[in-house]
């Protein structure tokens, strides 16, 4: 059987570049986007010059409908899907605590954590054999601020982000008997454009610097570790949180 993974947020960053190594792997892949449309053709035109089938639809994880919409589009146009990767996030410009409004932090969580559940829920009703399945993966992206409480610049990130991690442990204990795994990955400082929507472009560099290895990740990193975890490779691997940090 084809295997088939929806890919959310995945026009640039890690999410392309797990997109872009699934479609060698010999996935079906299918991304999701909210406003850049020419960065998605292009992930969508670079997976089918790998001779792998691609969609690209614009759908807002936060929005219940935008969900239901993208994965009908999948069972439409590409099949029944076997993988999931929850990756679309935001992170807001540092502040502190006592600077955040509601509006940031209500944007923040329905986007990192209800969008991940939206986006689940809906995999598990086609992955499940109780509803015709075959069984599957999962993979939520987390980071490191989750562990670190990202103090000064995201507490919320991080906050949304440690939410994260308890539903991957949860959901990996209730779905286990649907032959569904459910794994997390954990990026440390990954070199991609979320730092400049931070304001803190340079932060990359300067904290690649201080961790262990010397440097800040690369996105294709952290997609080898993704694309582990949806393979046969880490069969008997389920709620584990796996780090792609540099030690940090």
């Amino acid at each position: 059987m084809e295997k088939i993974v929806v890919i959310t947020g995945g026009s640039r960053g890690i999410g392309a570049a797990t997109a872009r190594l699934a479609a060698k792997q010999g996935y079906a892949v299918c991304i999701s986007y909210v406003s850049n449309e020419a960065a998605a053709r292009q992930v969508k035109a670079e997976i089918e010059k790998l001779g792998a089938r691609a969609l690209a639809v614009k759908a807002d994880v936060s929005v219940e409908a935008d969900v239901m919409r993208l994965f009908q589009a999948v069972d439409r146009d590409l099949g029944r899907m076997s993988a999931l990767v929850n990756n679309a996030g935001i992170v807001d410009v540092k502040a502190r605590v006592e600077e955040m409004g509601v509006a940031r932090l209500q944007r923040m969580l329905a986007v990192n954590v209800v969008g991940s559940f939206l986006c689940a829920r809906e995999a598990l009703k086609r992955m499940a054999p109780r509803f015709g399945g075959q069984g599957g993966a999962i993979v939520n992206l987390s980071s490191v601020a989750a562990r670190l409480g990202g103090p000064g610049d995201y507490v919320d990130y991080a906050a949304s982000k440690g939410a994260i991690e308890t539903f991957t442990v949860g959901l990996a204990k209730e779905v286990g008997a649907d032959r569904i795994r459910v794994n997390g990955v954990r990026p440390g400082v990954i070199r991609t454009e979320i730092h400049a929507s931070s304001g803190d472009p340079g932060r990359v560099d300067r904290i690649g610097a201080v961790t262990p290895l010397g440097r800040a990740g690369e996105a294709e990193e952290v997609a080898r570790a993704i694309l582990w975890l949806l393979s046969d490779e880490a069969s008997y691997t389920t709620g584990a949180m796996l780090d792609v940090s540099g030690g940090r």
